[in-house]
């Protein structure tokens, strides 16, 4: 049986140092170390929260018999050679998203994962977001009937110098995880095939650094063993638009679309031609008290009659529910919610419909993991 408390080390201290005072008010979890490549930046952070154990290389992990798990939150091209060999050294791994960029990578983590018999759980914010939760609600109850049809964005723009060079030019839908999951997640299934298209141009300059040239792909996806099929729209350069990061499902009751401009809020469709706003709860409820409050709603202090408020709250109050169903799933052996067989698949659509844009529209299937 794991041991009652699940000693974590984060690995990456940017957003990922959000996640610290999270490990350590939890139930069963103890922040037992913090990894960053920047020693100046890893003390600064290790004093802010009192972390004695501070390691400036990831390989000085791997090595440490008593802890059990490893939560990785370092650049996207670290993240498949950490995911396997945290796994590949008997450790239980979280992994920011997406899983890798390549489909051979998501094939062989998942492979990994088996062998080792660990938990693994890409940490996908967009699925624990509290309008996910709510649409998920509409879903579970039947309220939203039978879903017809779903479609995601995440749009954002990037030129701002400042960003890690690698991300310029980076390809779309290789970044496509928050626009599909949510989509999966809602319709229980997973993508089968993909058909993608490019559109527009990227600057010259960034089109070199990975062959990549459009401005936004936009890709069909095909759900295995469904009626259904989910469009997906991906952009980060040269496209002027307000950050956002959206499901909308569409069902035979309800619909719910998701805001149009940021603070609009959510809209719900019922009936003909029945439309009204709707403020999405908070769901701090499904969590143990002691975490609660990084949902970033605050929790109501009853003794002394005021609600507090805890910083670490990002992506939508997602970050809590991350960290507790990623120790659940090690405290109650089981496969977590986002497993490596989900991960795969959930980032193999994005990686598929890259593919697909460069070959003019051309139907890619998607690998299934073991």
């Amino acid at each position: 049986m794991p041991a009652e408390k699940v000693k974590v080390a984060v690995v990456g201290l940017g957003f990922g140092a959000e996640f610290i005072p999270i490990y350590q008010r939890h139930p069963n979890a103890e922040c037992y170390a913090i990894c960053q490549r920047s020693k100046e930046h890893l003390d600064q952070i290790g004093d802010q929260f009192g972390i004695q154990r501070r390691f400036t290389r990831f390989e000085d992990l791997l090595d440490i018999d008593e802890l059990d798990a490893i939560h990785v939150v370092s650049p996207i091209v670290d993240h498949a050679w950490m995911a396997l060999a945290s796994l590949n050294a008997g450790k239980h791994t979280a992994c920011t998203v997406p899983m890798a960029t390549t489909k051979e990578d998501c094939l062989e983590i998942a492979k990994a994962r088996k062998k080792a018999g660990k938990v693994y759980m890409m940490m996908e914010t967009a699925v624990y977001t509290r309008e996910l939760l709510y649409a998920k609600e509409l879903v579970d109850s039947g309220r939203l009937g039978k879903i017809q049809f779903l479609r995601g964005s995440h749009q954002q723009n990037m030129g701002l110098p400042g960003w890690p060079n690698y991300w310029y030019g980076f390809p779309p839908m290789h970044y496509a995880t928050h626009a599909v999951s949510p989509l999966l997640c809602l319709a229980k299934k997973r993508v089968e095939s993909v058909v993608c298209h490019g559109s527009g141009r990227i600057q010259e300059d960034y089109i070199k650094h990975y062959n990549s040239p459009f401005a936004i792909e936009t890709a069909i996806m095909k759900l295995r063993d469904s009626d259904l099929a989910c469009e997906v729209t991906r952009s980060l350069f040269n496209t002027i638009r307000q950050y956002r990061e959206s499901f909308d499902v569409y069902g035979t009751e309800l619909s719910f679309e998701w805001e149009q401009v940021a603070g609009e809020g959510p809209v719900i469709y019922s009936g003909y031609e029945d439309a009204k706003r709707v403020e999405v709860p908070d769901y701090g409820r499904l969590l143990p008290k002691e975490i609660a409050p990084f949902t970033g709603h605050g929790v109501y202090d009853e003794e002394h009659e005021h609600t507090s408020f805890i910083q670490g709250s990002g992506h939508g109050g997602s970050h809590p529910h991350l960290a507790h169903e990623f120790i659940r799933a090690i405290i109650e052996e089981r496969e977590s919610a986002v497993d490596a067989r989900t991960a795969a698949n959930w980032t193999m659509a994005g990686v598929c419909a890259h593919e697909s844009a460069m070959k003019n529209g051309k139907r890619i299937e998607v690998p299934q993991a073991e």
